[in-house]
């Protein structure tokens, strides 16, 4: 099935183009194209050069608008009258606490990930505190369960992937694209997924599975299924309330996911 996602993905990327979706600042979309443009020729070079470059850095490449929308409408489906009401229920079965002690194991082995990607990237601090996190919670915290780091130590988390990686390097995010189950995306993200897999101990790889805990892709599926009930049984209504105000899903969506990871690169 791993290997159907990576024809599929090529395929996609195949077909991305140079389409693009400008989103203009609320005040001039009330204006008509007429009395944006007279205004934009009043503007002094100063400001029409600081226009042009907060445009630029607002730009969306989309040419897969289509079916993101589609695959949007998918994922909200799947999310509302399957993932939440098993979340619901596994909730109502399984203590918070239970659930917690599940979500810091698996922070906790995902370690190499933080570890590798604040390293290449530089950020020696970072990785240092990484790597003192790990040593303390797989040992005071039994194997992780718990995060004695943060609560009694005080030391921060560092979450970088390798899709921040490569846009602190200046790597752009590439065109949009809507993942079947697990969201919003990019070019440069869903290469940031697959580069991530091999440091994952949660993806199967063939030629490493000494290094894995799954031994096959249906494992490796099967815990991210879990993963994914176990942190949504977490944050019940996080969703909705994310939603209720977008007029129009997808691009709300969209909108929140490419400026959310332009903050992540940031940090």
């Amino acid at each position: 099935m791993r290997t159907s996602f990576y024809i599929i993905f090529t395929l996609l990327l195949m077909q991305g183009c140079s389409t693009k979706v400008n989103t203009l600042p609320p005040e001039q979309k009330k204006q008509t194209p007429q009395q944006y443009t007279a205004e934009k020729i009043d503007n002094t070079d100063e400001d029409f050069e600081d226009e042009f470059s907060s445009s630029n850095s607002d730009e969306i490449i989309d040419p897969l608008g289509t079916y993101n929308r589609a695959m949007t409408t998918f994922n909200d489906t799947v999310f509302t009258y399957a993932l939440n009401p098993l979340s619901k229920g596994y909730a109502a079965i399984t203590p918070e606490p239970i659930r917690q002690g599940v979500s810091n194991f698996i922070h906790n082995i995902l370690f190499p990930i933080r570890f590798t990607n604040n390293i290449l990237q530089g950020k020696f601090q970072n990785s240092s505190d990484e790597l003192e996190r790990f040593i303390v919670n797989s040992t005071v915290g039994i194997a992780g369960l718990f995060d004695p780091a943060s609560t009694y130590m005080h030391i921060p988390a560092h979450n970088e992937d390798f899709g921040q990686t490569l846009g602190h390097y200046g790597v752009g995010a590439g065109f949009h694209i809507v993942l079947p189950f697990l969201g919003p995306s990019n070019l440069r993200d869903g290469l940031g997924l697959l580069a991530d897999g091999y440091l994952s101990p949660l993806v199967y790889q063939q030629g490493l599975e000494k290094y894995k805990i799954p031994n096959d892709y249906v494992q490796t599926f099967a815990m991210r299924g879990f993963e994914i009930v176990n942190k949504n049984s977490l944050h019940l209504g996080a969703y909705e309330s994310l939603k209720k105000d977008a007029i129009d899903l997808y691009p709300f969506l969209r909108d929140f996911y490419e400026q959310k990871r332009i903050t992540d690169i940031e940090e």
